[in-house]
């Protein structure tokens, strides 16, 4: 989980998925991931820090606050869901990447959350809602009046 895999297309565009590794065989030479992959594709190697991946959640958050209608609804709940591999690699420092969300959003919304082994969501580069791994989504609920 230290080292995930970002799935890229046959020109090594970004198809903005990420996998984990799940298991390594090395008599067979092969990987098994969490989730598809892109027949066509590649997987690239991937290694973050701490405050990159707190920075990916505060990405995340401005794309849930640029999306709103603004100020937010007194009835909006905003949903954290974390991937336990973020947990691991940021340790004790996880508590900074709902720092920074609610630092963008405004701490208006009521907050909850918890950890997943797989994250499923929409991301700005891909239409529908995809598998993620090793990610953190950011959702708000709220009644438009």
């Amino acid at each position: 989980m230290l080292f995930p895999m970002e799935m890229v297309d046959a020109s090594r565009t970004s198809s903005g998925l990420v996998r984990t590794i799940l298991e390594v065989d090395e008599k067979n030479g092969s990987l098994t991931m969490a989730g598809d992959i892109l027949s066509e594709g590649y997987l690239r190697l991937m290694h973050a820090s701490t405050d990159d991946l707190v920075e990916g959640a505060e990405q995340a958050a401005y794309l849930v606050r640029n999306n709103t209608v603004l100020p937010m609804p007194a009835s909006a709940l905003l949903i954290l869901v974390s991937c336990v591999g973020r947990k691991l690699i940021m340790g004790d420092s996880s508590d900074e990447e709902v720092e920074a969300v609610n630092a963008v959003i405004g701490h208006t919304a009521p907050v909850c959350g918890f950890y997943s082994y797989g994250e499923i969501s929409p991301h700005q580069d891909c239409r529908g809602a995809r598998l993620h791994n090793q990610t953190m989504t950011v959702t708000l609920i709220a009644e438009q009046s």
